[in-house]
């Protein structure tokens, strides 16, 4: 984790809730469940009451949650309910659960219903705030967080908050160089496209919400998806789709090209490029023109997805012409596209002393991914993570590296399977995780590699965002002392979740009730204890901004508790935490110097001191004097984000892209905002630079001094 000045942070955080409102409605239509929907809630009742790992009765109690965590989902930080909405459906508060089992959702849409019309009418007031204005010379703030406030218990009250948060908006843009006439003119357009976008909700967005909080009443990490998650969900383990090869985004309500996929249809065509606007999809050489123009970006996805070796033809508004230029039309062969972005990759770092230099591989990997299906029919080149990593580890090994760092920093899991084949990598066999189920039985999973692939120097990098499977294989490469475990305290994930495909429940043919991913067990380490609430701690620690009691396992109210089981029996291997004190004491000497990484701690002991304020100012000569400290700041740390990288002087891309403009991602000129999230990346890193520092210590000291390591038997 890198953190941005503050100042960026806290406007992300002010603006992040009119970006998330895209899917309410401006002149509502009323939505009600569907027959599919009412069978799916049914079915899922019966399934979580029976088999779920945490399997509790669908009572009142479970219901007083539902409802809890479905209003919390609606409006998390208060800002659309007042406290009569909520009271007027208090009476069906305890009701939710035996409505479901009688195919009975009029309550949960009833709900939906009000709450997409307070949304239109807060953002319809937001617009109308716009026609007078504002000053700024008055000593009052807005609160950036209040998901821990009481609701407003009146209209007026809910109308002075919506005036402070586009008074906000307004002073942002100011504070960002912007007149009043461009001001009004930007935030009336974000408004009224959020009222726009409202009116493309549908009933399986509500019902998603709905089944969402649910589920998640029981457990955290028990979700439903709909067909569409379902399918996207597929996609991301898979790391492959049939389509085009074209990232699509909404910009001014076109479904506009932000990124061609090397090798893809598109790209490999010629014939289009990043900032198109695609306005009509038609399917084979006859098929009538679809117009999505307007139209919600999933519709649109699902028009020019298809089958492989399709056609599909697409009526395109080039980039630079008006509304009213000249279409054309570019026919394409649908051929499945491979997600390379998402998949491991592997780079090296070098670091030396002075004297040796050591060449350190770093296998960066973003998920535990898995082609099930590819796998289960026998398909030689199914795409897999420990594969990738196996494949990476055989080319890293004759670039002659000195040690592997595998960066698992916001990796949130994925595949058991793929986690016990990963470790397996690095210890051969042996066993990896314990598995106990509803019922106590408990299984251990075993690697069942025949050779290490890696048998040097190894440490693994995690941080808050690394759960699940990542836990699993921090924790056996910790237990084995095969490998040093580097940063945060992770997640605290200690489940196990399998995917139950409703259609195939109910024996449908057709894709229309939705999966849900069900925890059905707990893991454990092989030492016996888990990972669940308390993570995997490491064994040399970085700075971190995250409160445990905020984002973590430990954060959810009805997370299951930390417990233990008796451990397995294994053999641990050569144990680099011998190295330990050395390593340590090199890491302190040298974070103690290195500027960047002081300014990290600083960033992070100022974002904690704000979040307890919880308030930005809403006074333009105090605003403007923050703003003129961090642009202070930002110009003494005199950071390499502010240069180029090749003439390393100063870069205009590089410096706005860490400046606020008071602007959302879709108001920005696409081309910008490529050229600036591309700047955000070029970033220095400086917390993997300082975990290849000391796995650059380790090689050291194992190369000097062979009989230090602790062997531990």
């Amino acid at each position: 984790m890198k953190l941005k000045l503050l100042l960026l942070a806290f406007a992300f955080v002010t603006s992040v809730h009119g970006a998330s409102l895209g899917s309410v409605q401006a002149d509502p239509t009323v939505l009600m469940p569907r027959p599919q929907e009412v069978k799916s809630a049914h079915m899922a009742a019966e399934l979580l009451s029976r088999y779920h790992y945490k399997a509790i009765p669908l009572d009142e109690a479970l219901s007083g949650r539902i409802f809890d965590h479905y209003i919390k989902s609606l409006d998390p930080e208060k800002v659309f309910f007042v406290q009569d909405d909520i009271d007027q459906f208090s009476s069906r508060r305890t009701q939710l659960g035996s409505d479901m089992v009688k195919d009975d959702l009029s309550a949960p849409f009833a709900i939906f219903n009000l709450y997409v019309k307070r949304a239109a009418e807060r953002f319809s007031y937001a617009r109308s705030l716009l026609r007078s204005g504002f000053t700024f010379q008055e000593s009052e703030s807005y609160q950036l967080s209040r998901n821990k406030q009481v609701w407003s218990k009146s209209d007026a009250d809910m109308r002075d908050l919506w005036r402070k948060r586009v008074k906000n908006d307004w002073l942002r843009l100011k504070l960002a160089g912007k007149n009043d006439s461009s001001i009004v003119e930007v935030l009336d357009k974000r408004y009224e496209n959020v009222l726009k976008r409202m009116g493309r909700i549908n009933s399986e967005d509500a019902f998603q919400i709905y089944m969402n909080a649910y589920t998640t009443a029981i457990e955290p990490h028990t979700n439903f998806m709909g067909p569409r998650s379902a399918a996207d969900f597929d996609i991301s383990m898979r790391l492959s789709l049939v389509g085009i090869g074209a990232v699509l985004t909404e910009i001014d309500e076109y479904t506009t090209i932000r990124e061609l996929v090397v090798g893809g249809p598109a790209s490999l065509s010629g014939q289009l490029k990043v900032g198109d606007r695609i306005v009509g999809v038609a399917q084979g050489e006859g098929g009538a023109m679809t117009d999505i123009m307007g139209s919600r970006i999933d519709d649109a996805v699902t028009l020019i997805r298809g089958a492989p070796d399709t056609l599909v033809r697409l009526e395109v508004l080039p980039a630079g012409v008006g509304p009213d230029g000249k279409h054309k039309i570019v026919s394409l062969i649908r051929k499945p596209i491979n997600l390379a972005d998402q998949a491991a990759k592997s780079s090296v770092q070098e670091i030396s002393d002075g004297v040796t230099t050591h060449r350190i591989g770093v296998i960066t990997l973003p998920s535990f991914y898995e082609d099930f299906m590819g796998r289960q029919k026998g398909a030689k080149d199914y795409k897999s993570a420990s594969r990738d990593v196996e494949r990476m580890l055989v080319e890293l090994k004759e670039k002659r590296v000195d040690s592997i760092l595998v960066d698992l920093r916001n990796n949130g899991g994925g595949s058991l399977t793929e986690a016990i084949r990963l470790t397996g990598l690095f210890i051969g066999q042996g066993p990896v995780v314990q598995v106990r189920k509803a019922t106590g039985d408990v299984a251990l999973e075993r690697a069942l590699q025949a050779t290490v692939a890696w048998d040097g120097p190894l440490g693994v990098l995690i941080n808050r965002a690394s759960a699940s499977a990542s836990e699993i294989f921090a924790a056996a490469i910790q237990d084995y002392g095969r490998g040093l475990i580097l940063g945060e305290r992770s997640f605290g994930k200690g489940t196990v979740q399998t995917m139950v495909n409703l259609d195939r429940v109910a024996k449908s043919e057709k894709a229309q009730f939705g999966e849900i991913k069900m925890t059905i067990a707990q893991f454990f380490r092989i030492n016996g204890g888990t990972t669940q609430l308390r993570g995997v701690t490491p064994d040399v620690a970085f700075p971190s901004a995250f409160d445990a009691t905020e984002y973590g396992e430990s954060s959810y109210e009805n997370a299951l508790p930390w417990s233990e089981i008796a451990a397995a029996s294994y053999s641990a291997k050569d144990d680099l935490r011998g190295l330990l004190p050395a390593l340590l004491a090199k890491h302190e000497s040298r974070i103690q110097k290195d500027k960047e990484f002081q300014y990290i701690q600083e960033d992070i002991t100022e974002f904690k001191a704000l979040k307890v304020k919880n308030e930005i100012s809403l006074n333009e000569v105090e605003r403007r004097k923050e703003r003129s400290a961090q642009e202070a700041k930002r110009a003494t740390r005199k950071r390499v984000v502010a240069k180029d990288p090749e003439t390393g002087s100063p870069d205009p891309v590089l410096i706005e892209a860490h400046r606020d403009d008071g602007l959302q991602a879709n108001e920005r000129n696409l081309v910008s905002e490529l050229a600036a999230e591309k700047a955000r990346k070029s970033d220095k890193d400086v917390l993997l630079l300082e975990a290849v520092h000391v796995l650059a210590d380790a090689a050291a000291e194992l190369q000097s001094n062979r009989h230090s390591v602790v062997r531990v038997k």
